[in-house]
Parts: structure tokens; sequence; C-alpha cells
């Protein structure tokens, strides 16, 4: 091999192997992950319970919830539990799982207090003729250390399109009936 491809070569590999490894750099670590993960585990619990309580106390006193549809940001852990008090009169979610995308448990600040990862939802509710309504979305949310918990500081939520047979519903056809 010429000496005059080797730079190139050598500096197209550096070029590939730096973000890699500043991508990997911010990444949580697997205790961390896991305590995330658990997290969202312990909401599709109370998701599937119909307990506002439990789902409220996943969040920060201040966090803020931005639902799937367009009511506006939730902010203050009173508020979240109202939400989903109000919401679970109408909507009992049944199978809900909640994904986390992979790697995506990314530090916000050195200290190590404060974290962002995104992922994907799903669960099954009854439509208005007691079907099942599978519904799916995805999920970005900020997390917070507070001493040996995590917690939800800001959550975001979209609803993916349905397709294929009863492609026609969504949230709006349930006629969403939450007042704040």
């Amino acid at each position: 091999m010429k000496k005059r491809l080797v730079v190139p070569l050598a500096g197209l590999a550096i070029s590939f192997a730096l973000p890699t490894y500043a991508q990997q750099k911010d990444l949580a670590d697997p205790q961390t992950t896991q305590k995330i993960l658990a997290l969202c585990k312990a909401n599709d619990e109370a998701h599937m319970n119909n307990d506002a309580t439990a789902v409220a106390t996943l969040f920060t006193r201040d966090a803020v919830l931005v639902p799937t549809y367009d009511s506006g940001p939730i902010t203050g852990r009173p508020a979240i539990q109202k939400y989903y008090t109000d919401l679970y009169q109408w909507w009992h979610p049944k199978n809900c799982i909640t994904k986390v995308d992979e790697n995506a448990a990314h530090l916000i600040s050195t200290a190590g207090n404060e974290l962002w990862a995104t992922g994907e939802w799903n669960e099954t509710g009854q439509g208005k003729n007691d079907e099942p309504l599978p519904i799916k979305g995805h999920w970005a949310c900020i997390y917070v250390r507070e001493r040996d918990d995590w917690k939800i500081r800001v959550s975001l939520s979209n609803m993916t399109p349905a397709t294929g047979e009863g492609s026609h519903l969504n949230f709006q056809h349930l006629e969403l009936k939450v007042e704040m």
C-alpha cells in the first residue's frame, strides 16, 4: 500500500471512531439504566391498574406532562394525578408496554443527576362498543435523581396513526372528556 493512502485511510477511520466514542460517553451506566427500566415498568403497572396516585408518584413535584392529544402541558404532581384520575374514569388500559430505545438513557449533566430517554409505548383499551382498541406511539422523558430514586421531570408522548382495519380510530374518537 502506498504511503500517501495510509494517512487519508487513518483519518477516515478516526472520523468514524470518534463520533461513536462521543455518543457512548453520555450513556447512563447499566445500574442507572436498570432503574429507568424499572420506573417504566412501574408506570405500566400503575397505568394498567388505573392507579392515578401511583402514576403521579413517579413524577417530580414540579413535573410537566405533555399528553398524547392536544390538551396542553399539565404542570405539577397534583395536576398530573388529577389528569390520570379523570382519564381512568373512561379509559381502562390493559397490556401496557413501554419500551426504551436501545442506548437511549443519555446523561444531560456532568453531575449524572439528569438524563433523557426515548422509546415506544402501546396499550389496549376499549372502544365505544367495548371492542379492543390498541393504540401506540412514541415518548420522550427527562428524568432527575431524587436521593436514590429517579423521577420523571418532563414527559411527552404522541400517538402513531393506526394502520389496517379500524385505522380510522384514534383517541379523539373516544370522546375525550378530561377537564383541567
